[in-house]
């Protein structure tokens, strides 16, 4: 005999397909803030690697055959051989390019290396032919908003007019103009007309007309 009472069947129970991640959908741990200085967690394609220089890049390889020694008065540079036997090209490129840098050490090695490299002997003869890539370089350092990086940029000016002598007249021109400009920054006038002395000195007569020819209110020092 039939009761009349209807037994409805359970619907089946449904999986939440989130309820057990899978190995990929796992979160992944999130770098410790050291590992930006540890070079076996360093990604050279990350953007905290994008963030450094050429020349800070190339220092970090060992590009550069010197290191700072720190002195308890000063620093000085060792190299790893006789900067006599290093060839120009690339690496007085190189350290010019440095002296746009603004962080340690790279200020100090740009700067350094630059001025020990042009005293080694046969320095004009190898710098010369380098003038058409430097002189580019060096504007950009005198172009720089950055009182210091424009200070060493003028240093180095001064030091290749040095070694180089008449030979960096051809070129004077396009490094004017930016010295030109900072010489309305009284901070930099005396700096700036010292150095120009110093370029009419090392260059010669026919460097007072070029020197003019961009900055009018030049005296020679001849005169």
């Amino acid at each position: 005999m039939s009761s009349g009472i209807q037994i409805k069947p359970k619907p089946a129970v449904q999986k939440n397909k989130t309820s057990s991640p899978s190995p990929e959908s796992a979160i992944k741990p999130q770098p410790k803030p050291s590992d930006k200085l540890n070079p076996k967690t360093i990604d050279p394609f990350g953007a905290y690697s994008q963030q450094h220089s050429v020349f800070a890049a190339i220092y970090a390889k060992g590009g550069i055959p010197c290191r700072l020694v720190h002195g308890s008065v000063k620093h000085k540079l060792q190299w790893e051989c006789l900067p006599e036997t290093l060839p120009f090209d690339p690496l007085l490129l190189t350290l010019a390019e440095g002296l746009r840098e603004t962080k340690h050490p790279y200020t100090f090695v740009s700067k350094e290396g630059f001025k020990e490299l042009l005293t080694v002997e046969g320095a004009s003869e190898k710098a010369i032919p380098l003038l058409s890539r430097l002189v580019p370089v060096l504007k950009a350092a005198l172009a720089h908003s950055d009182d210091e990086v424009f200070g060493r940029g003028l240093d180095a000016l001064v030091q290749l007019s040095a070694v180089v002598g008449p030979s960096l007249n051809d070129h004077l021109k396009h490094l004017l103009t930016n010295l030109s400009r900072r010489l309305m920054d009284k901070k930099c006038k005396e700096k700036i007309t010292i150095a120009l002395q110093k370029l009419e000195q090392y260059g010669g007569k026919a460097t007072v007309a070029i020197i003019k020819s961009k900055i009018p209110t030049y005296c020679s020092v001849a005169s």
